[in-house]
């Protein structure tokens, strides 16, 4: 089992930051894979960012070079640094883990179906 918290989000212009935070506890936890995903209401689940095991990272097209996932397992604490943000980056994110890794990796590491363990997610609203 694992358990997820996400933290960190709301309100913020277009071209600000933010940092999502994530704290996860199991004791297996360390050794998944971590994803960061967003949905917006009425529309599918999207896999933005993720990172295996071995600490190898995987990002959609739509934040590549604009947002950062890290993982610092000595805290059990998952961040997505979200800079130069958009309105179409409004969201709810979710933080979710995937056990084993070594079945969730590379592109197959953005499929929410591969995820086993969500969060309750954290409201992003980005104005223009």
């Amino acid at each position: 089992q694992v358990q997820l918290v996400e933290s960190g989000g709301g309100p913020v212009q277009a071209g600000g930051s933010l940092r999502l935070s994530c704290t996860y506890s199991g004791n297996t936890a360390q050794s998944a894979t971590l994803g960061w995903f967003r949905q917006v209401s009425g529309k599918e689940r999207e896999g933005i960012a993720a990172i295996d095991g071995g600490g190898s990272t995987s990002y959609a097209d739509s934040v590549k070079g604009r947002f950062t996932i890290a993982k610092v397992n000595a805290e059990n604490i998952l961040y997505l640094q979200m800079d130069n943000l958009r309105p179409e980056d409004t969201a709810m994110y979710y933080c979710a883990a995937a056990l084993p890794s070594f079945l969730t990796r590379g592109e197959l590491a953005l499929s929410p179906n591969r995820y086993s363990y969500w969060g309750q997610g954290t409201q992003v609203t980005v104005s223009a």
